[in-house]
């Protein structure tokens, strides 16, 4: 039950799935919590989807629902809700009309591929070739990263073009557009962005934060429809009328894996892993940018205030990990419910020489190869569901070794040093499943650590926006020793000789998938 001077602080975590909305009290307690599904188009092979106004409604519903339920539990958030801190889905490209608020087409997202043959084009005309970008943004040339999208959208969609002529179009990742919306929309709403989710974009220059003029001259892209970027911790505006929670600050956005990063409480040289959609492994790198030769990307960690210190990162991201859950459940409809495929692996003792790659949309770090597409190697009349279940299992874990193998050479840390300093801290929800965690440690040869609040993305940004407003200090933010105090550890059972033959028979795997974007003509 609330008392007169309870504090709440909220977080809208908007992602590639679903949006949700938190209500976190003062020890980090959640009190009132909704989340909405919306709907995935995959208008083609490759392509995929989001309508940005059904997400802005999924968000409103839950911003509706959490309230309700927090206050029907007898919490007073009409009067101690403090804040509210964004986190969101990077990447996913959004232009829209500033006269009538209205996107001038579906969001693109994230994983989609459709630009590859923009990336080919520029790869050819610019020095540098792939790389061209990377001394200044810390990203390669890859349909992963917005700027392409946008190019994609300029190029291809004629109310993007006209918009652009009249100085009526706005761009942003759906930070940009949510808080837009929030701050009042039309009628006056904040065209924002963070560093977190502009070092994504393949725009901002990350020595400086700001958007990269010759970045822009050479992708003639026209400053004027960019966002105003702002650090990740400081009171932006407030929400408007319309919404349960009007007049309330937003102090706090982050991209959803840098909010994981302070929702786990990451320090220099601490690393977590997140299992969403994708899955993403970060470490932290200090004020330090370190540049990859292992095919990572240099990228922003956090910055928590104008004026605070710039926390680097090296990221390798992986496109499809419990997206190949859905698929098993609506593509394939060998489970009913993605809580399913944790029984149904455990039916059989190992995936029976099965390798499943989910390169649905190409592969990402450290491989970058957009021309692969999946594949299921070693099947024999011996196969069953159960093994094609545990393989798909398998490859979540086998792609983040690859990153984190990729990460320990980039960082110049010994992989023969203990075991212990290699922990790999990890969140989202596919960490539920025990299994999952299990394989993970066998695999890695290192112990997992799994959070009592798995949940830590929307956590992270609660703290953010905590910060700026005075109802939490970095040193609680940053106490990781109470944070892990009840948190479950994996510990690896495997042994050495197996895990080397099944990541040998992995890598093998993983070639299989390289040149097959054809196929589908």
């Amino acid at each position: 039950m609330s008392s007169e001077g309870d504090v709440f602080v909220g977080a809208i975590d908007q992602g590639t799935s679903s949006s949700r909305f938190i209500i976190y009290d003062t020890a980090g307690k959640v009190i009132g919590c909704h989340h909405v599904e919306f709907t995935q188009f995959y208008p083609q092979a490759g392509w995929v989807e989001h309508d940005a106004t059904e997400i802005l409604e999924s968000v409103k519903v839950c911003v509706a629902k959490a309230v309700d339920k927090a206050t029907a539990d007898g919490f007073n958030v009409d009067k101690g809700l403090r804040a509210i801190g964004l986190t969101n889905q990077r990447e996913t490209t959004v232009v829209w009309s500033k006269s009538s608020g209205l996107p001038l087409y579906n969001a693109i997202v994230w994983m989609d591929a459709r630009t590859s043959s923009i990336c080919r084009r520029l790869e050819k005309e610019l020095s540098g070739g792939r790389n061209h970008f990377v001394e200044s943004c810390g990203l390669p040339i890859s349909t992963y990263f917005s700027a392409l999208k946008l190019l994609w959208l300029m190029e291809n969609v004629l109310a993007v073009k006209e918009a652009i002529k009249k100085k009526d179009a706005l761009f942003g990742t759906i930070d940009s557009w949510l808080i837009w919306n929030l701050t009042g929309g039309v009628k006056g709403g904040l065209h924002v962005t963070d560093v977190s989710n502009a070092s994504r974009t393949m725009l901002m220059n990350l020595k400086t934060l700001e958007w990269d003029e010759s970045v822009l001259q050479t992708l003639k892209i026209p400053s004027e429809i960019l966002p105003k970027i702002v650090s990740n911790s400081e009171v932006i505006g407030d929400i408007g009328a319309g919404w349960p929670i009007a007049g309330i600050p937003i102090a706090g956005c982050l991209g959803d894996q840098h909010a994981a990063m302070l929702g786990q409480a990451c320090r220099i040289g601490e690393a977590k892993s997140t299992y969403g959609t994708g899955a993403f492994i970060l470490l932290n790198t200090g004020e330090r940018i370190v540049q990859s030769s292992h095919g990572l990307l240099s990228t922003v960690a956090f910055k928590l205030g104008p004026k605070a210190p710039t926390n680097y990162a090296l990221e390798g991201s992986v496109a499809i990990a419990g997206a190949a859950v859905q698929w098993l459940r609506d593509g394939l409809g060998l489970i009913s419910s993605a809580s399913e495929i944790e029984a149904l692996a455990l039916q059989v003792e190992s995936s029976g020489g099965i390798y499943f790659v989910p390169a649905f949309n190409g592969l990402y770090a450290p491989w970058w190869r957009d021309d692969a597409r999946g594949v299921i190697v070693g099947m024999t009349r011996f196969t069953s569901k159960a093994h094609i279940a545990r393989a798909v299992l398998e490859s979540m874990c086998f792609q983040v070794k690859d990153v984190l193998n990729s990460m320990h050479k980039d960082s110049a840390q010994d992989v023969s040093s203990s075991k212990e300093a290699l922990s790999l801290r990890v969140d989202g929800g596919a960490t539920v499943n025990n299994l999952l965690m299990q394989i993970q440690a066998d695999l890695l040869g290192s112990p997992v650590v799994r959070p009592v609040d798995i949940e830590t993305t929307a956590l992270g940004a609660a703290y953010a926006a905590g910060l700026a407003t005075g109802v939490w200090k970095e040193e609680h933010i940053f106490n990781s020793g109470e944070k892990m105090k009840n948190a479950k550890v994996f510990r690896p059972i495997m042994s050495e000789e197996v895990r080397k033959k099944k990541f040998e028979s992995w890598c093998k795997a993983v070639t299989r998938t390289f040149d097959l974007a054809d196929l589908a003509i």
